[in-house]
């Protein structure tokens, strides 16, 4: 077989964006994990890309004359902090591959410096954390999460000096495209001596992700569509308990996907003020903020876009700026929106009324105040009407009789809810193991989180309270790193 067609579409149509660039050869590279559903969803032979040539194909080595591999340009804000130079430092851009679906960027991570690498970064990353995106962001998907994808993870055959001595690899990572907030700030930056870039831009993102919802040049609905993706995104991750740790601008995709999975954590308690980035000294990121850091990232997706809002609505720049902050205003009712249509189902309520969002507030109230491991709680609940009392709830019994009266449906429950989501205990089990060169125990939590809703999974059966249950009391705080 040959290597597959590779298109060039951002490159070709943004070529101010980005830079032309080869990954660094790694000649005594190995595969050591391959996606191969994933692979057969992007039309790939699973077998030929196990082969040599397969794998100097994924690693950017022997591509097809069709490709003209790039590393991506953008800004950010980091923290609150504007970095005007950002973009792809150990990362490139191999091309994209013409699904059913539509274009999917295929993406290295870890594959050595670029033109937009810092200081005397290497570009390379280390084995655990190429593992744990594969990880999660898998279980992501299975979950109905919009993320983006792990094809393969590949060792280079280089140790890299980091907390210890650990094994370089590289990530194969699979989006629907690697525009973030950060891409508009860049465009944004650079228009005054390219006017053209920012609207170039804003067209290349509503054709790529937003053509059935939008005409051309609908730069108003290009910030409301945007709005109510991450709203819903962000609702889906409070659902699941979901800590993101990093939601720097330029890690917030205009796809609505979640991207970037260095310091991310799943909560065993629901506690709002949760964090675990060693890097979040302020909590800026923490469980509960995610909403409102998100609005925030969109206010500066709106400042990016303001030129093309006075442009197309034919005013000056306070005008745009206020019809900017009117479609701004509807986030927080795009997010509590989002959070109905998650949560509600989540209690066995799939239609909406007054006493059923009563009863949602009452439950996310008792959720913040009780801080239980909530994935827990709602599979006693799913139990409920088998059971006198769900095990372990403590929930107020007034509300359990309001609940039950509303005859919650217990199969929609256990088909929304997973059982199984990527324990941090389990992760960093999983990691270890994985840096010792046995994959035993990764794979085994991998099958068990990419099926995390039926909890009679032949495969986890005999390890149910394993995989269900949250961190044993001895595991202590959990604190994650970038560890690139």
């Amino acid at each position: 077989m040959s290597a597959p067609t590779l298109l060039s579409s951002f490159a070709d149509t943004l070529p101010g964006m980005s830079a032309p660039w080869s990954p660094t050869s790694f000649p005594d590279a190995t595969l050591l994990i391959l996606n191969v559903s994933l692979a057969e969803e992007l039309g790939m032979d699973a077998a030929w890309l196990r082969s040599e040539d397969g794998l100097r194909f994924l690693m950017g080595e022997q591509l097809p004359e069709s490709a003209h591999p790039v590393s991506q340009g953008y800004a950010g804000h980091q923290f609150g902090q504007f970095n005007p130079r950002l973009g792809d430092g150990r990362a490139v851009l191999l091309g994209e591959v013409e699904t059913a679906e539509g274009l999917r960027d295929i993406h290295l991570k870890g594959s050595g410096r670029t033109p937009f690498s810092r200081g005397s970064a290497d570009g390379r990353a280390t084995v655990g954390p190429m593992l744990r995106e594969y990880l999660v962001s898998e279980a992501m998907h299975a979950m109905g999460i919009p993320s983006t994808r792990a094809l393969a993870v590949i060792l280079t055959g280089e140790s890299l000096r980091r907390q210890g001595i650990e094994p370089g690899a590289i990530l194969v990572r699979v989006a629907s495209s690697h525009l973030r907030v950060g891409s508009f700030q860049l465009a944004r930056m650079l228009h005054e001596r390219n006017p053209g870039q920012l609207e170039d831009l804003a067209d290349f993102a509503i054709a790529r992700h937003y053509a059935d919802e939008l005409d051309d040049g609908d730069y108003v609905g290009l910030l409301r569509r945007v709005s109510i993706r991450q709203a819903q995104l962000i609702a889906q991750w409070m659902h699941v308990g979901f800590v993101h740790g990093v939601m720097n601008t330029d890690n917030t995709s205009i796809s609505g996907e979640t991207i970037d999975y260095g310091p991310c954590a799943f909560v065993d308690a629901f506690d709002s003020n949760a964090w675990f980035s060693s890097i979040d000294q302020q909590g800026r990121y923490a469980f509960g903020r995610q909403g409102p850091i998100m609005m925030w990232n969109l206010e500066r997706l709106a400042e990016s876009l303001l030129p093309l809002i006075e442009a197309q609505l034919g005013v000056d720049t306070e005008g745009a700026i206020a019809a900017a902050t009117e479609e701004l205003k509807r986030f927080p009712g795009y997010f509590h929106q989002a959070m109905e249509s998650t949560w509600l189902p989540a209690l066995g309520l799939a239609e909406a009324t007054d006493a059923r969002r009563q009863l949602l507030e009452e439950f996310l109230d008792w959720l913040n105040a009780a801080h239980p491991d909530h994935l827990t709680v709602l599979r006693n609940l799913a139990e409920a009407d088998s059971q006198e009392e769900p095990q372990g709830t403590l929930l107020p019994e007034e509300w359990m009789q309001r609940w039950r009266a509303e005859n919650p449906d217990a199969e929609l429950m256990k088909r929304v809810n997973p059982v199984r989501i990527p324990r941090n205990h389990l992760v960093e089990e999983a990691l270890s193991q994985a840096a010792g060169r046995n994959m035993e125990p990764f794979e085994e939590l991998l099958s068990a989180v990419t099926d995390p809703f039926d909890p009679t999974n032949s495969e986890c059966q005999a390890h149910a309270e394993k995989f269900t249950q949250p961190a044993p009391e001895g595991f202590g705080d959990y604190t994650t790193y970038c560890g690139t």
